[in-house]
């Protein structure tokens, strides 16, 4: 049995990776910066027939949150194996980059990828006592350069702005897996794809629980796995 802390987990594709990898057999602690939103969460895996799952107060971008709940893991664990930054804001629909509001800009990189930092670095202490410590950073493929780089482009113009937090995501991903080349670490990116959650009104063509395979494969690497790589359900993506 794992321990596992998932951002974000209260809803979405952060609840349905929480409720598959308690059904693994893994300890799961879901991350929701609402603790009322994550109590019901928590409850309704319960009455599921979930055994191994508690709840957590976190909001990634109040450092005193993260901080207080790295106290509360220390006192229930003595060791995080498995760290998902799943917590994310999409903004609003008028993201081109040339026009974006810088407050508006600001704000999608506080959760999408200073919140990330933040919570990697407060809980990097836990995470060095496990054997095979991972961590998967939740991305996007509209994190990736070449994406944009094609003809269809245009298609993701009301993205921009958060395209840019994920491709700064990608980029950090990259520079800790560095950082722990030798080490136990495994650090990847991964994208769930286009899934129906709150994030994008549910428009998105997957159900969470199909989003969420592929983040609990990353999640469950062995010690031959991947680090620094960005990927989604068919394999490899291109930065």
């Amino acid at each position: 049995m794992k321990n596992v802390l998932i951002t974000g987990a209260n809803q979405g594709i952060g609840f349905e990776v929480a409720r598959q990898l308690e059904a693994l057999g893994h300890n799961v602690i879901i991350g929701s910066r609402d603790l009322n939103k994550g109590q019901n969460a928590l409850d309704k895996l319960l009455e599921a027939g979930a055994k191994n799952v508690t709840l957590v107060q976190l909001d990634v971008t109040d450092l005193n949150s993260i901080q207080t709940a790295v106290g509360n893991l220390q006192k229930r664990i003595t060791q995080l194996d498995i760290l998902i930054n799943n917590a994310a804001i999409s903004g609003d629909n008028a993201q081109e980059i040339h026009a974006i509001e810088l407050d508006k800009l600001r704000q999608l990189f506080e959760t999408n990828f200073f919140g990330a930092i933040q919570s990697t670095q407060a809980f990097l202490p836990l995470l060095s006592k496990s054997t095979l410590p991972v961590i998967v950073n939740v991305s996007s493929e509209l994190g990736s350069l070449s994406t944009h780089l094609k003809d269809e482009r245009s298609n993701y113009l009301r993205y921009d702005a958060y395209s840019a937090t994920k491709t700064a995501l990608n980029a950090l991903t990259v520079l800790m897996a560095g950082q722990f080349r030798g080490t136990s670490f495994k650090i990847n990116s991964v994208t769930p794809g286009y899934t129906a959650t709150n994030l994008n009104n549910y428009q998105g063509a997957k159900s969470p629980a199909e989003a969420a395979n592929v983040i609990v494969r990353y999640a469950t690497l062995d010690a031959q796995g991947p680090t620094g790589g960005f990927f989604g359900q068919e394999g490899r993506i291109d930065w």
